[in-house]
């Protein structure tokens, strides 16, 4: 893991295509490499959550070039590596499994963020009829000590078609449906990342279900 953060850091300080070239080759050792650590955590995450399928590493992994065409930021490659593991692979939509990779800014994270209109749509109308489902899951003492819900990115009003005065209008009120849990660069390196990422993955587990739960039943209702 160190060669991955080590890598990563040195992208970050000279993040333009010459530098990438010349170093092309960490970066192919670098990201086999991390390829390999998200072959295992599929393995490890099949062995618990039974939605997961056989999954390619290549179909979790994201691609560290950045599409530079609508923003100001025109550095041409992440500072990190990313893989999400969900049924269907990264771009299902679908809760799952996530890991970010970024030095000093590492984190386990899971849910679904920032899904399609759709799938938002389906979660929200399960937890205005069955809020205290969910409520059970995201204020477990486990869960809560394990995983921040801090949903940042929120609507100002009532989603439309709900009302304004319901008791938990909060809940509904989110774009993304997503917890996260830092990592510290000591864990990451240390020979005891892969069970600490795969525990804390399990206590994700139930939140993943009900999300993906909630997409399956009320889906095109």
């Amino acid at each position: 893991m160190k060669e991955i953060l080590d890598f990563l850091k040195d992208l970050e300080a000279n993040n333009t295509r010459d530098w990438f070239e010349q170093n092309r080759s960490r970066y192919d050792h670098t990201r086999k490499m991390f390829l390999a650590i998200t072959e295992l955590l599929i393995h490890e995450i099949r062995q618990f959550d039974e939605e997961i399928p056989l999954l390619s590493p290549k179909d979790c992994v994201f691609r560290i070039f950045r599409d530079v065409r609508f923003s100001h930021d025109k550095s041409p490659f992440k500072s990190n590596y990313g893989c999400f593991i969900a049924r269907g692979g990264r771009k299902a939509g679908f809760g799952g499994y996530y890991l970010h990779i970024q030095p000093g800014e590492s984190f386990l994270s899971g849910g679904i963020y920032r899904p399609p209109a759709e799938h938002l749509n389906a979660i929200r109308q399960e937890i205005y009829y069955h809020p205290e489902s969910y409520l059970k899951i995201i204020e477990e003492k486990l869960f809560k000590s394990t995983f921040e819900v801090d949903y940042f990115d929120k609507l100002k009003n009532a989603p439309k078609g709900y009302p304004k005065d319901w008791e938990h209008l909060d809940l509904i009120k989110n774009r993304s449906y997503a917890v996260a849990h830092k990592v510290s660069e000591e864990v990451l390196c240390s020979p005891d990342f892969i069970p600490h990422a795969i525990s804390a993955f399990k206590v994700l587990h139930p939140f993943n279900q009900y999300l993906n739960k909630a997409v399956d039943e009320n889906l095109g209702d």
